[in-house]
């Protein structure tokens, strides 16, 4: 590959890949929101498979009930509130393990959360409500394409600098290297203003679906506090700034009014069945 025609690329990617999230703030969305939804159809299952082989997956029907049931209320709640999101085919999956404090939602609102998060924090179901509310959140504003975007960028600068080079074959390899990038939504951090963006739709749709968003600020003291010098994934994966319990805290009040609106709380009916194989959602 040229290197002008690399650079033309790159230089066109940067120019066009202009987008708007749902809070208003610009993102750089090279990588369409529809494509990275149909590329984590196939991730989520990769993902999970090795956990239903191994009977980890929604174990207990007890828990997978109240996380199903939590999720709901705020499924519908994000439906209502961001229309696009009603032909996504919701999903979340409890998996069985105990030392793993994480939860994560692909696009698309392919989710998962760990029982090491419910067994290690015992979060009411106010906070398992801001978990979830904060990764659909996620979801919702398309933070995956964007992170999918700004990583084809890297792949394709860091080609252009082999192309440049004369390494014809790494700058190919490089390229080709984007189709990889489905699995972000989990392996990659979000930055600290996507972390803040999820914080603030998270806490408004728990509003919203009638939890406590005061539950926000008790559950990230409870994760601060696992794990000693070592913070669970969620945190790690998650960087936060000094001041977000204070902000959390404000948040909560200006969306204590929806939560004590006595309005009824509709439930979105997530599917129960197994995963389908992997060969049936590739193209």
């Amino acid at each position: 590959m040229k290197k002008s025609t690399l650079l033309s690329l790159l230089l066109l990617s940067l120019a066009t890949g202009c987008a708007t999230s749902p809070t208003g703030r610009s993102q750089f969305m090279m990588i369409p929101p529809e494509y990275a939804i149909s590329q984590s159809k196939s991730a989520y299952i990769q993902a999970l498979t090795p956990f239903q082989n191994d009977g980890k997956l929604d174990n207990d029907p007890e828990i997978a009930a109240r996380v199903r049931n939590i999720t709901g209320r705020l499924i519908a709640q994000a439906i209502k509130k961001y229309p696009q999101t009603r032909d996504w085919d919701w999903s979340i999956k409890v998996i069985d393990d105990p030392e793993t404090v994480n939860a994560w939602c692909m696009a698309g609102g392919k989710m998962a959360i760990y029982t090491g998060l419910l067994q290690k924090i015992q979060p009411t179901d106010d906070e398992i409500a801001e978990v979830m509310g904060h990764e659909i959140s996620h979801a919702v504003a398309n933070h995956t394409a964007e992170k999918m975007s700004w990583g084809a960028v890297t792949t394709v600068a860091v080609a252009g600098v082999a192309a440049g080079l004369g390494d014809s074959e790494n700058a190919g390899a490089y390229v080709a290297g984007t189709a990889a990038l489905a699995g972000v939504g989990v392996t990659l951090p979000n930055s600290r203003t996507a972390e803040t963006e999820a914080d603030a739709m998270g806490i408004e749709l728990a509003a919203l679906a009638g939890y406590d968003p005061r539950a926000a600020t008790t559950l990230w003291d409870k994760m601060g506090k696992v794990g000693g010098a070592h913070p669970p994934q969620f945190l790690s994966t998650h960087p936060a700034p000094e001041n977000r319990k204070a902000i959390l805290t404000e948040l909560a009040q200006k969306y204590m009014p929806d939560y004590l609106d006595k309005s009824p709380r509709p439930v979105y009916k997530l599917k129960t069945q197994s995963l389908p194989p992997l060969e049936s959602v590739k193209k």
